[in-house]
């Protein structure tokens, strides 16, 4: 999704250096850059309403720490009884971990809320990260309790609403919602593939230091008689 886009709000000049938060598609692990844009001014509807001053501007991109983000949704995700890598794969799939994403239909953030979404869900800013996360992660918690923690069909509503998963009584005849379930599964499949493997690397050393501790160690004497003599202390 485009980092600024028209809708119904216009936007105005942009700041020109903006950091971004990435996933690298390979490794999948964040990656922090700073990019510098061109001023950018999308033209105004005459007949919309005039913007707050505080709304005037889009928001201005600050450094976010990669490992104190990840760190952050993961235990919003556990306060919220909801599995941590679903909301990465979420994420991943609805900014790419851009903070102030901003889609051609409103929806804001991280997790992309609409303002609909994060007024239901007691955001009050979508640019703010945690805030941001909590409402997302809120929403597939919901999801997850009305579809009896169907993946599929809260991955779907999240896309499309639960009005149209009920409907079609599942995945909704969207190719948008169909590629979006479909990717948002792929991602899901990576996450707990590297948490897995993260788990491994980070036990290993534990095991062989425990495997070590278990062989005692053995000295070697010379006895009156001459001989080499070996024992455990």
């Amino acid at each position: 999704m485009p980092l600024f886009a028209a809708s119904d709000t216009p936007y105005y000049p942009q700041s020109h250096v903006t950091t971004i938060v990435k996933a690298d598609e390979r490794s999948g692990h964040l990656v922090r850059s700073a990019t510098v844009k061109p001023t950018v001014i999308m033209p105004r509807n005459p007949d919309a309403p005039e913007p707050a001053a505080e709304a005037s501007l889009a928001p201005v991109a600050a450094a976010i720490d990669p490992t104190e983000l990840v760190a952050m949704i993961d235990r919003i995700a556990a306060e919220q009884g909801v599995e941590e890598s679903l909301v990465h794969s979420v994420i991943r799939a609805e900014s790419n971990y851009n903070p102030y994403a901003v889609s051609p239909k409103g929806a804001q953030g991280l997790m992309q809320l609409i303002p609909s979404t994060a007024k239901r869900f007691g955001v009050s800013n979508a640019f703010d990260v945690a805030d941001n996360v909590l409402g997302g992660v809120k929403y597939l918690k919901f999801l997850l309790d009305y579809y009896q923690n169907d993946y599929v069909r809260t991955i779907a509503a999240y896309n499309a609403g639960e009005a149209a998963v009920d409907k079609y009584n599942g995945i909704p005849p969207y190719n948008e919602t169909r590629n979006y379930v479909s990717r948002v599964a792929q991602n899901l499949k990576t996450a707990r593939a590297s948490r897995i493997s993260t788990a491994k690397a980070e036990a290993a050393p534990a095991a062989v230091t425990d495997n070590r501790e278990t062989f005692k160690r053995i000295e070697a004497s010379v006895g009156s008689d001459g001989r080499i003599y070996y024992r455990t202390p």
